[in-house]
């Protein structure tokens, strides 16, 4: 019996304040596939950084895991990569 693979995006965002609604968007039209999501930005004690790191953990069809890769990667300032374990 084969084993469902684990798909991992890893999404960069630039400048969080602007981009950060549109990739919001994004993650809440494909809830229903994210089983973990993980948000990572640098703190120092006077500011937040103005860029960030998500990692998702998804759950789903592969043309659906494309199809959230591609629209995350259709929002400037945005850059999403994709990490799959294939458990065979």
């Amino acid at each position: 019996m084969k084993k469902a693979k684990h798909q991992i995006l890893g999404i960069h965002i630039t400048e969080r304040l602007l981009h950060a609604l549109p990739v919001q968007q994004v993650l809440t039209e494909f809830g229903g596939n994210i089983k973990t999501r993980l948000g990572l930005h640098e703190l120092n004690d006077k500011e937040a950084s103005t860029g960030g790191i998500l990692l998702v953990e998804f759950v789903g069809s592969d043309s659906r895991f494309h199809e959230f890769t591609d629209k995350l990667n259709a929002i400037d300032g945005v850059e999403a990569k994709q990490l799959v374990f294939d458990h065979t």
